[in-house]
């Protein structure tokens, strides 16, 4: 029987919980992806200091995403779940990929650009330009050849693929080509207050934004009080009925329901039975998930023990990647 193929993503440790957004968008799906593929799961840390952090709340946060992870049905025995920084091939092998990486074409990334744009080219630091070469490194020490993304992450991947293409053209075959997996047009949740944004983790406001971790009565009033549509009709239509859509796309996700059958349900009754019934399914979903959260959170070196040992199975493949590649530079081993 054929290895399953090896499979690499990652999530930045930015914010005390994960949001709905974040468990439909990647969660659900890298749970699906654990079975058919042979998964690494990273929490990427080592990104999330491009920008500032307040040292002991990235610690914090980096705890409770692993949690999250788990208690979410990330299985750290079958899938590989560490800590970006536990894994020093990551930096290295990242230095290597600057080396030959043009400088222009690491400026031309979105992201950065984005970034940049709003933060002034001073504030921005060499970290935020360097970071489309450390998630290539990251993809990379594994030879992963599935990269589950959002379609905003596709361009980091495409560099990827052009940075082992041109490693392996100057050094010889080193680095499997990876696929980016764009994540399904369902996956992408909005904002309960403001639909037409993206649910995010820095939204200025937390009130559109329902929180793994959030206590059930906080998430059941959010989605009570989440922005509809002028009319009554429970219809799926993001033109005209962005805060609905929103919605059904959330409750056809968490029920494995059609949106055509829950347009069909609530045909003539309204909002308010609506969000009503939604709210009762997110609390359910999300109350085991948080109750074997913090039930991680409370024994953290038992979380911490479990995140080591995962480390070093990634260590095992990352640092025969990161020696070849060593080697094939050109640089001396340590004897």
């Amino acid at each position: 029987m054929s290895p399953k193929p090896r499979l690499f993503s990652g999530m930045q440790p930015s914010a005390e919980s994960l949001h709905i957004g974040n468990y439909i968008g990647a969660l659900l799906q890298w749970k699906e992806l654990q079975t058919s593929h042979d998964a690494i799961f990273c929490i990427v840390d080592l990104h999330a200091i491009t920008v500032a952090q307040d040292p002991a709340a990235l610690r914090e946060n980096t705890r409770r995403t692993a949690a999250q992870y788990i208690a979410a049905g990330i299985d750290p025995q079958v899938s590989t779940l560490f800590v970006q920084s536990h894994v020093a091939a990551h930096p290295q092998l990242a230095w290597v990929l600057n080396t030959i990486t043009g400088f222009g074409e690491a400026s031309r990334m979105t992201q950065f650009k984005d970034k940049a744009a709003k933060q002034g080219a001073d504030a921005a630091s060499v970290g935020l330009f360097a970071y489309p070469t450390l998630m290539a490194a990251d993809i990379l020490l594994y030879n992963a050849v599935a990269v589950p993304v959002g379609d905003d992450q596709k361009q980091h991947v495409e560099l990827t693929r052009d940075l082992a293409n041109r490693f392996n053209t100057r050094f010889g075959p080193t680095f499997a080509m990876p696929e980016p997996m764009i994540l399904t047009e369902t996956a992408r949740i909005y904002d309960l207050q403001n639909p037409g944004s993206k649910m995010s983790k820095s939204a200025e406001s937390t009130s559109g934004v329902v929180w793994l971790l959030d206590e059930p009565s906080v998430t059941a009033k959010k989605i009570k009080a989440a922005v509809t549509d002028a009319g009554r009709e429970v219809r799926y239509d993001v033109a005209e009925k962005p805060g609905v859509s929103n919605l059904l796309t959330i409750f056809a996700v968490l029920a494995d329901r059609s949106i055509a059958s829950l347009e069909a349900d609530y045909d003539g009754k309204g909002y308010g039975d609506f969000k009503t019934d939604l709210a009762e399914v997110v609390v359910a979903t999300f109350a085991p998930v948080r109750a074997r959260a913090l039930e991680l959170l409370d024994d953290p070196a038992e979380l911490d023990r479990v995140l080591a040992g995962n480390a070093d199975r990634a260590a095992a493949i990352a640092d025969v990647t990161l020696a070849t590649v060593y080697d094939r530079v050109g640089l001396l081993p340590k004897r």
